[in-house]
């Protein structure tokens, strides 16, 4: 059950207003003090509830003069079609993995897609990691079960359940991170050679699973606005003999695109009629702006086409390698293909996430980091929109880690990149997200570092380098 806060008294009051139209653009709001007197509220609570309405976007703040509601800003969202080649292409691809984990100062790393050490709740990890040693001593130093801890799987399955998605916790397998619980569920389902779709553009590390087990591609487009180009991707599967689909559907990486639950269903309607698996990543889904969690493809799942894995890597720390994969009807190949890639999962990772799911730690740490990634993507955003020329569009992320760019096409983008590398402002460029040339104008920006005024000045002078460069 999610927490309620003292301020919502009076937040879903304005909010409800505001939504209604009795609250116009511009309209004052009443003061900090005003609130406090009429809802019988402190200082403290009435501010956290005006902070909560200005990260939803609601509300502005004047200095000096209170809070107003905010003006109504349309996203003028750009739907371009990308053509992509419909000929299967076996994977060819630079492994350039500097790229996307490079990572020199706090201030300018934005292509390292994990929390930086500010973001870490170190202090919460290590003592909940102190206590389990105390408390199990030699026994974390033998092997566990094959397919995980069973009430760490059982405990995985009932969190899952609060988010409306059912799971058999014995058809989970706990994994080495979300890598080795996507290399088994494509290899519990295609074999060397298979044809397998993926959006595009797609995360580097997915592009270089499928590389490494020899399979061929298809890249299927992200749209902006409803997550998934489902009409090319209907045309491919009746073309071609694709084994499984490989997608993020809940902030995906890199543009932060949500898909809709409609585009959802519609997805899991082509591969039941064309037999074919979804691989579902659901690792972003905790890192919602929204209102709740979005929905995951499984939980709309009812012929056990889905497999969904995850990992607590992008929210707790990058160091803790423990995923998990639900392989459902597939568990069977999945389990043996598991065993084929080690015994056992860290029983002091498994015993540490267990400990931390079974109290409210875990809750309570994502809700104060999800505040903190909004605030972070609200920062950079500005500063991207602000100082980017004419002709850009950065994609404004409804949840995870990253923000899509898009320069225009008369900009020297090899000049631009050497110029952001001399200043170690570190951007992912966007033909890493491609086996295809189509994003060449595109790079990805992270917001999982702390971002401080120097980072602020550094996307600012990466703007004004473009006008420059422009011909």
């Amino acid at each position: 059950m999610a927490k309620s806060y003292k301020y919502e008294i009076f937040t879903a009051v304005i909010e409800k207003q505001i939504r209604s139209g009795i609250l116009q653009e511009k309209d004052r709001l009443p003061s900090v003090r005003e609130i406090k007197e009429k809802y019988k509220l402190s200082t403290s609570s009435v501010q956290s509830g005006f902070e909560y309405l200005l990260i939803k976007g609601l509300i502005k703040s004047h200095p000096r003069s209170g809070y107003f509601v905010a003006e109504n800003q349309e996203e003028n969202i750009p739907e371009i079609r990308t053509k992509l080649p419909v000929v299967v292409r076996d994977a060819e691809f630079m492994k350039n993995m500097m790229l996307t984990s490079k990572r020199t100062s706090e201030s300018s790393s934005f292509n390292t897609a994990v929390p930086g050490d500010l973001l870490i709740p170190q202090k919460l990890i290590l003592r909940t990691m102190q206590e389990v040693i105390r408390e199990k001593g030699a026994a974390l130093l033998r092997y566990y079960p094959l397919s995980g801890l069973e009430t760490l799987r059982k405990q995985i399955a009932k969190q899952m359940r609060t988010y409306g998605c059912t799971l058999n916790p014995d058809e989970i397998i706990i994994t080495d991170g979300a890598l080795q619980a996507l290399t088994i569920a494509l290899k519990s389902v295609t074999k060397p050679g298979d044809v397998v779709a993926v959006e595009s553009p797609c995360v580097f590390s997915v592009l270089e699973v499928i590389a490494n087990l020899d399979l061929k591609v298809i890249e299927i487009p992200v749209h902006y606005r409803s997550g998934f180009d489902t009409e090319y991707f209907r045309t491919v599967c009746a073309e071609n003999d694709i084994r499984a689909l490989v997608v993020t559907p809940n902030f995906h990486n890199p543009t932060g695109v949500l898909m809709s639950d409609e585009v959802k269903v519609e997805l899991l309607s082509i591969a039941e009629q064309h037999q074919l698996c979804i691989i579902e990543n659901d690792m972003y889904s905790d890192l919602y702006f929204c209102e709740q969690r979005p929905r995951c493809i499984k939980s709309f799942d009812t012929k056990g086409l889905v497999m969904t894995y995850s990992s607590f890597s992008k929210t707790l720390a990058p160091g803790i390698r423990l995923g998990w994969l639900y392989a459902g009807n597939f568990y069977a190949k999945s389990e043996r293909v598991r065993f084929s890639l080690g015994r056992s999962v860290s029983p002091v990772y498994q015993e540490l996430v267990l400990k931390l799911l079974q109290g409210n730690s875990y809750e309570r740490h994502l809700r104060s980091f999800r505040k903190k990634l909004n605030q972070q993507a609200i920062q950079v955003l500005d500063a991207l929109r602000n100082s980017f020329p004419e002709g850009s569009y950065f994609h404004r992320p409804q949840g995870g880690y990253s923000i899509w760019g898009q320069l225009p096409e008369n900009v020297d983008m090899k000049r631009f990149y050497e110029y952001c590398e001399k200043r170690k402002i570190l951007f992912t460029p966007g033909d890493t997200f491609s086996f295809t040339d189509k994003y060449q104008f595109h790079f990805r920006i992270v917001f999982a570092e702390r971002i401080t005024s120097e980072s602020i000045i550094l996307l600012q002078k990466a703007g004004n380098k473009v006008q420059e460069l422009m011909f």
